[in-house]
Parts: structure tokens; C-alpha cells; sequence
């Protein structure tokens, strides 16, 4: 079972999405466990204060090193009376390496995290330089605080732990599962919706050539969307065959072979 512990300030926006649907189920499997941490707990002058202003001047105000400390040694021995040896304290943070799916995949292997949420204008660097062993981003923007953060990374990685989904086939046909390509395109019925049907290979009963084609498309895809994942992919021979059955599979073939030219 994976433990993950969250360090906030809002405990509450967490349990609407933790308590539902795939996170919900997890839970009850006994494959996660979620736990919750109010920052202010570990602030133990009057007003519970988690935030000062900064040395040197300047716009708002930073959360505080002591409080954050605290309770990331706390959690770790708590963590550690569990049985969780090896612990990733993770800092959610704009600075942070960009979340994508190749470490999402790492993450889902850990035994234990630990997620800090950040808010104002950040934390003391201090806590960072003692407490945390990384940073993690999920975009170029700026956010309110790190809760929406934590929920993207915990939902992108404790569904990739085994058993959360129920088949092993859902994960790894997902987009950037597989050799970092989109997904290729999904139908169900009805077969024809406002003149636009699902295409015939699909209800063939041919699945070699159903298998091509959602190969085929999900390379089109991929060109169309995100030409940047395309860069440094090596096109096999199979990719090839798949393409020459899309009608819009030519141009990545022509593209490809201009690439190979240069």
C-alpha cells in the first residue's frame, strides 16, 4: 500500500475528489492511504500563525520554516513506525520539474509521500533546504496555492498503482503510456450520430487492422496536437504500415521523411 501524507493549509478541498469515484475506491481496497494534515496544528504560539513577512522587504507574506518542519518530522516518524523505510518529500512549487508522465509512472512505485503545499508568496527556504528532496510543477502559471497541484499529482499517480483501474490494458493504452503518443480516438454507439459515423474498420472484426488503425491515428493525433512528442520518436516499420492505412497519415510520412532528409 502507498501512504501519502499532505501538508495544508486547506484540508478541506481535498476530501470532495479523495472521497469519489477512482480515489474513493483505492481507499477501501487498502491500496492508498490519504492523509490530511492541517499546517496550523504544528503552529503552536497563540494564533496558531504559519506565516510572517519576509526579510528584506517586499509584497506579501511567507510561510514560515518551523511549522513546516515540525510536521514533516512528525509525519516521517509516524511513517517510519509504519514500516515506510524509504519516504519522497515533494514540494509543489512552479520552480519544481514539470509533472509529466515518465515521472508520474516513478512516483506510483513509492511506499510513502509526503506533499507540501505552499502558499502567499512561498515557503522559508530553510524548510526546503532541510525537508524536501524535490520540487514538482504541473504547469508554467501561477496558482493560489499547492492544493490543486496535489490533487493533479495524486490522482495521476494512484491510479497507475496496480489494481486501482482493474486492468493493466486501460493504463497502458492511455495517452503518453505508450511510447509517449496521444491516445488514438474512442466511438461507441449509437453507429451514426448527426451524419457522422464510427469508422468501418472498428466493427470489422479484423483486429490486426483495428489495431493498426488506432495506431495509425493515434500518430495523427499526436502530429496534429502535440508535433513537439514527434521530435525524437523513431518510426517503426509497423507505424509506417499503420499510417499508409490513414487517409491523413500521409502527411506524417511526408513530415517524417523531411525530418530523416535533414
Amino acid at each position: 500500500m502507498m501512504r501519502i501524507d499532505v501538508l495544508t493549509l486547506f484540508p478541506e478541498m481535498f476530501e470532495p475528489v479523495i472521497g469519489g469515484s477512482i480515489m474513493k475506491r483505492a481507499r477501501e481496497k487498502g491500496l492508498v492511504s490519504i492523509n490530511l494534515h492541517q499546517l496550523r496544528d504544528y503552529a503552536f504560539d497563540k494564533h496558531r500563525v504559519v506565516d510572517d513577512y519576509p526579510y528584506g522587504g517586499g509584497a506579501g507574506m511567507v510561510m514560515k520554516a518551523e511549522p513546516i518542519v515540525l510536521a514533516i518530522e512528525a509525519i516521517l516518524a509516524s511513517a517510519k513506525a509504519e514500516g515506510c523505510e524509504q519516504s519522497r518529500v515533494i514540494l509543489l512549487s512552479p520552480g519544481g520539474k514539470l509533472l509529466k508522465q515518465d515521472l508520474v509512472s516513478s512516483y506510483s512505485t513509492l511506499n510513502h509521500a509526503v506533499l507540501i503545499c505552499g502558499h502567499y508568496e512561498g515557503i522559508d527556504e530553510r524548510a526546503v533546504q532541510l525537508m524536501v528532496d524535490e520540487e514538482v510543477s504541473i504547469g508554467d502559471y501561477v496558482l493560489t496555492g499547492g492544493e490543486l497541484p496535489a490533487l493533479v499529482w495524486i490522482d495521476s499517480v494512484v491510479r497507475l498503482i496496480p489494481g486501482v483501474l482493474g486492468s493493466d490494458e486501460s493504463v497502458n493504452e492511455e495517452s503518453f503510456c505508450e511510447d509517449g503518443l496521444l491516445e488514438y480516438p474512442h466511438y461507441t454507439r449509437p453507429r451514426e450520430f448527426r451524419g457522422l459515423r464510427v469508422p468501418d474498420v472498428l466493427v470489422s472484426g479484423d483486429h490486426k487492422a483495428v489495431k493498426r488503425w488506432r495506431r495509425g491515428t493515434s500518430l495523427v493525433r499526436t502530429f496534429r496536437k502535440r508535433p513537439d512528442l514527434l521530435e525524437n520518436y523513431s518510426f517503426s516499420k509497423e507505424d509506417v504500415k499503420s499510417l499508409a492505412m490513414i487517409d491523413d497519415g500521409k502527411e506524417v510520412l511526408e513530415w517524417k521523411s523531411s525530418r530523416t532528409l535533414k
